[in-house]
């Protein structure tokens, strides 16, 4: 047992190592082979419309307040408005608890929405079970959904990744693979129904189709929605000039709970982690409304209360895919500093149709006239992880990644899959990334994230074995392919 004990000691020292000095780029050999990048067929049951007459459909649940205490749950009924009312409570089948919705509707082109409700459940317990039936009579429909526990530094939780979805097969088996791996929320990088590649009439339809696609996951468990530019659908052809427009009326967000100004930007606080979700298609630039927010959002992160800060957007400020390539560095130039200055440990962003990892770098000692040209490593920068993999229609960014592989870019991968990020304490969260390898989930990268706020202090004072068992445990029952 002794024996064992000095391993793990050292397997741990090994890895912390890494963590602060790893420079073990890879590109992985892998070649996928190829499955249809079509979308799935609208006769497909995948898209089953439930049985019954207005029957409740598309039914989705994301955080409703600032602190996880509060869920907005939306759904579309096809004929009529129905019931607008949520029947909730702690038993199944025992619903003493109701509360009210809205419903609204809207056209695009000559397309006309069913009716889409939204309601808000407030005053939740946290940690508790909850079950819900919306609809009327024989037509109603129940879920449920779990709250997340209490905001506290140590607070575990696991959240799922996931980009660039779409609606192909290889989406269904990114959607069936993350629903097996135990996560309790996703966090959602944008890039959700790539409707927009469709036109007129069709457009609105294949929204229609995705959100029955995706209803197993997210009528759940929270779905966490930042947008993308397939989310944008400015189609003057069609005299659709508004950006947004489907996205805006189907996926709330909590976004005033954080005192934004628009639904494409706001922040949330679940268990241990604060997440920032960003808009790379709004403007951000010095002064806007975006920027002025993120300025005083930032302020408010208590890494003492909520030491994991994690920031959601679309487009990766780092991305050694000619995919898209640079396209993230206006946000860079107007945000890494912020980022840098206030040690955000984690930034998922989707776009580029491949997996990369970055270790910690920054570029912020840039400038025209001066300063490094390339980014260099700071301790006090995020790790930045491209998850654009999802499984839409357009296929994979697959023999684009540039050459020779940058210094900044640790792992990168042109497969589908999705990742999950599991905090286990104030000091560590496992990272992986799970590929999609013709239907199989293949577990293909993972490292131990080290906390920017606590994880620091790791460094530098003598653990002792209480802690390192802690660290451990968790570590060693579970695989470590790459670190940090």
């Amino acid at each position: 047992m002794k024996q064992l004990w000095v391993r793990l000691v050292a397997a741990l020292f090994l890895f912390l190592s890494c963590l602060s000095n790893g420079n073990a780029k890879m590109t992985s050999t892998f070649v996928r082979s190829e499955w249809p990048s079509t979308d799935i067929p609208l006769d497909n049951q995948a898209f089953a419309v439930p049985k019954g007459r207005n029957a409740p459909q598309q039914v989705h649940i994301t955080q409703g307040d600032y602190e996880g205490k509060a869920v907005i749950i939306s759904w579309v009924t096809p004929d009529e408005p129905g019931s607008l009312k949520v029947q909730y409570g702690k038993s199944e089948k025992k619903y003493d608890l109701t509360a009210d919705g809205t419903v609204s509707n809207y056209s695009f082109y000559k397309y006309k929405s069913g009716y889409i409700h939204e309601c808000l459940l407030d005053g939740l317990e946290y940690a508790t079970k909850y079950y819900y039936k919306i609809g009327d009579g024989e037509s109603s429909r129940e879920f449920w959904f779990q709250t997340p526990p209490k905001i506290h530094p140590d607070a575990p939780y696991k959240f799922g990744i996931i980009g660039d979805l779409g609606q192909t097969y290889n989406s269904l088996s990114t959607l069936q693979h993350y629903m097996e791996s135990g996560a309790d929320a996703v966090l959602f990088v944008g890039d959700l129904s790539y409707a927009d590649r469709y036109q007129y009439n069709d457009v609105g339809i294949r929204w229609d189709t995705w959100a029955r696609f995706v209803e197993q996951s997210t009528a759940y468990q929270p779905w966490m929605w930042s947008a993308g530019n397939h989310e944008i659908e400015f189609m003057p052809y069609m005299d659709e000039v508004v950006p947004f427009k489907n996205f805006l009326h189907r996926y709330p967000t909590p976004y005033l709970a954080s005192k934004s100004t628009s639904p494409l930007w706001y922040a949330v606080k679940r268990a241990s982690a604060h997440i920032i979700v960003l808009s790379s298609y709004s403007p951000f630039v010095k002064y806007t409304p975006q920027w002025t927010w993120l300025k005083e959002e930032l302020k408010n992160v208590n890494r003492e209360k909520t030491p994991w800060l994690i920031v959601l957007m679309h487009a990766p400020i780092y991305n050694s895919n000619d995919a898209h390539y640079m396209e993230g560095e206006s946000m860079r130039a107007a945000f890494e500093k912020w980022f840098v200055r206030y040690r955000v440990d984690i930034i998922f962003a989707g776009h580029v149709h491949a997996y990369e990892r970055s270790y910690r770098i920054s570029n912020i000692q840039y400038n025209v006239t001066s300063g490094a040209r390339y980014p260099i490593p700071d301790k006090s920068a995020p790790v930045y992880i491209t998850v654009g993999d999802g499984g839409n229609q357009e296929g994979l960014a697959g023999s684009r990644f540039l050459e020779p592989q940058p210094d900044y870019s640790a792992f990168r991968e042109a497969s589908y899959g999705h990742s999950t990020l599991e905090i286990m304490n104030r000091t560590h969260a496992l990272y992986h990334w799970n590929r999609n390898d013709d239907g199989k989930k293949v577990p293909t990268d993972a490292f131990v994230l080290l906390n920017q706020y606590w994880g620091g202090n790791l460094r530098r004072r003598k653990l002792n074995k209480h802690h390192l068992r802690s660290i451990i445990q968790p570590v060693t029952t579970k695989f470590l392919l790459h670190s940090e």
